[in-house]
């Protein structure tokens, strides 16, 4: 008799839980060894029965499925994931497709897709479409050179010009800023100037509304 896969699955909704078992289970290459509800259940298992597989919910109880994916990646080397989800944002692909999955399906797709992607996933296949996996890059590299601009931005500012720049936003006067902060209307003055210069405005407003776009404004 051919081997069957060996599979664990985790979530934390009961009845999702045995939606799951019931479809995995009815398929005769296919064995459920252990179920859980946490993460931390779910390790414990998988540790234990040493499955080919995890399908495993993408948020659980405390923790991200994405985090759960490092321990059990650790408690059985070579562990494939599949996450299963009802979120399709870029920043939730992206953290399973980092944790490694071998798959991130919708909780609303059909069983038989489910069971497909255990197959693959036990031969060793990746199924997020490459598109997927270029847009998914291409989003974090543009998020990256996004912080990358804002860190380059917050060192061009001292911490005198940071203060002052927060006050401008509250509306306040050179006047006021300068009593607020205990120095000169003509120190307060040059420091706006400086201000406007380098966020490339040409009043204290569009200095402001810049400083906001890049994430600069603390108050």
């Amino acid at each position: 008799m051919e081997e069957r896969l060996r599979v664990v699955v985790i979530d934390d909704h009961p009845l999702v839980l045995e939606g799951l078992l019931a479809v995995l289970t009815a398929e005769p290459d296919i064995e459920v060894v252990g179920a859980a509800g946490t993460a931390e259940e779910g390790v414990a298992v998988a540790a234990r029965e040493r499955p080919e597989v995890v399908v495993t919910d993408f948020r659980l109880p405390g923790r991200t499925g994405a985090e759960a994916a490092v321990d059990l990646r650790a408690a059985v080397p070579g562990v494939a994931i599949v996450f299963l989800s009802a979120d399709d944002s870029d920043a939730s692909m992206m953290a399973a497709v980092e944790a490694g999955a071998a798959a991130y399906l919708a909780k609303a797709g059909r069983p038989e897709a489910l069971v497909e992607a255990v197959r693959r996933a036990a031969a060793g296949e990746m199924l997020i479409p490459a598109a997927v996996l270029a847009r998914l890059i291409g989003v974090r590299s543009a998020q990256a050179r996004a912080q990358a601009g804002r860190e380059a931005v917050e060192r061009a500012f001292t911490a005198r010009e940071r203060e002052i720049l927060d006050l401008m936003s509250l509306g306040l006067d050179n006047p006021s800023i300068a009593v607020r902060l205990f120095i000169e209307p003509t120190t307060v003055r040059w420091h706006v100037r400086n201000l406007i210069e380098k966020l490339g405005a040409h009043s204290k407003l569009e200095a402001v509304a810049r400083a906001a776009e890049h994430g600069l404004l603390r108050r």
